[in-house]
């Protein structure tokens, strides 16, 4: 009996591809919005992962808030690397400056740290090299350039010896980065208003020499912790914890101390509320769709009026009919969706290529499965009451009708 409704139901669904399609149309842009949403999303999100884990998972950021008159000096941070659990500490601030080299000028971002940065950035130069102790206990004026910086000021990367006025004052370059292994590569390039793409500046000098050029800039506020190994980052949060708590005196607010975890948990958190936002948004077109089968199927009801009574005449029962009727609905319902997920492939391919493969978009398939039960709830609630209608009607009503 199943398969003779399915043959019926898809004769009835057949004869009329145009009113068929029509019907389908909400379903499909329902499905096709709560598929391309929520990939956007997650693959949005991977690509930022992807980005933190880069930028290494195995240090902590410590940021005080609170110096309780008794502020950090730089010689202090040695103190916090003499437990097994902790491999290197660098001081970190910073600040902006105007750069010039002949007649190239711009507004660099400048960070004072120590030699133990690049360390614990796991940074590459391409020449030169990195600060050193002497550099920072001689509050040298040498810099490290990023290699875009370099080319943006003096016109070429090997720039090892020459000097770039800083704010007015000489410094040496000592040594140029490779630009993806500064913490700020995402933000390493911008767009201006005539949409071409300029460079952000960004050098790293010795943070004794920080705190002699810069007036906001004194004793340490923030420092990065890096862990012996990945696996002993607990170990090493629970020992530096210990150490400020001393430090400051048992207040557990005048500092922090933070590891990408939580920068990871708070972003799964977030992206969970987003896709469960916009998936509910495009839920809403399935229910539009669903709205539109039912109004299809009632259509259907009307038009076909004689054929039941002629079926219910002959022998047919309330059941045979009410399942053809349903499973019509059921089946618009799920080829709509079987159409919103190959337009859902379509759009995340287009919009892969214009993004250049900046970021994967794939379909999701979480998302694709909800899509087929959803689907599949809206053909059966929805097709139920156009079903029974056509069940309930008399045969003799029918056959005059």
């Amino acid at each position: 009996m199943i398969f003779q409704s399915l043959k019926m139901a898809w004769h009835a669904i057949s004869s009329n591809k145009f009113q068929t399609f029509l019907t389908m149309l909400g379903v499909i842009i329902g499905v096709a919005v709560l598929i391309v949403l929520v990939s956007i999303v997650n693959g949005a999100t991977a690509s930022v992962t992807d980005t933190i884990d880069q930028m290494g998972n195995s240090y902590l950021t410590v940021t005080i808030t609170d110096d309780k008159e008794n502020p950090l000096r730089l010689k202090e941070l040695s103190e916090f690397t003499v437990s097994d659990e902790i491999d290197a500490a660098a001081p970190f601030a910073n600040t902006s400056v105007t750069a010039k080299s002949g007649y190239t000028s711009g507004s660099m971002s400048l960070t004072g740290t120590t030699g133990s940065y690049a360390e614990i950035e796991d940074m590459e130069l391409i020449s030169g090299r990195f600060i050193k102790n002497a550099d920072v206990e001689n509050s040298s004026y040498v810099v490290v350039l990023t290699r875009d910086t370099a080319v943006e000021l003096l016109g070429r990367a090997d720039v090892a010896g020459e000097t770039v006025s800083l704010d007015g004052r000489s410094f040496l370059v000592i040594g140029v980065l490779a630009d993806n292994d500064t913490m700020t590569v995402a933000a390493s390039k911008s767009t201006s208003d005539s949409g071409e793409s300029s460079v952000n500046l960004e050098g790293y000098i010795p943070f004794s020499t920080m705190t002699r050029i810069t007036d906001n800039v004194l004793d340490v506020t923030r420092f990065y912790v890096k862990a012996s190994r990945e696996d002993t980052l607990d170990y090493a949060k629970a020992e530096i914890t210990s150490q400020l708590m001393d430090r400051f005196g048992q207040d557990e607010e005048a500092f922090s101390v933070n590891d990408m975890s939580q920068v990871m948990e708070a972003m799964a958190s977030i992206t969970s509320t987003l896709s469960l936002m916009l998936g509910g948004i495009a839920a809403i077109s399935l229910l539009v769709g669903g709205i539109g089968i039912m109004n299809i199927m009632m259509v259907s009801v009307t038009e076909r009026t004689r054929e039941i009574g002629i079926r219910k005449a002959i022998g047919a029962g309330r059941g045979s009919i009410m399942l053809q009727f349903m499973l019509e609905a059921l089946m618009i319902s799920l080829m709509g969706c079987v159409f919103g997920i190959g337009v859902s492939v379509a759009i995340l391919k287009a919009v892969s290529f214009i993004m250049q493969n900046s970021m994967n978009f794939s379909v999701n398939q979480k998302a694709a499965l909800l899509s087929v039960a959803f689907s599949c709830a809206i053909g059966v609630i929805f097709g139920i009451y156009p079903a029974n209608k056509a069940a309930r009607k008399k045969p003799i009503d029918a056959l005059r009708f």
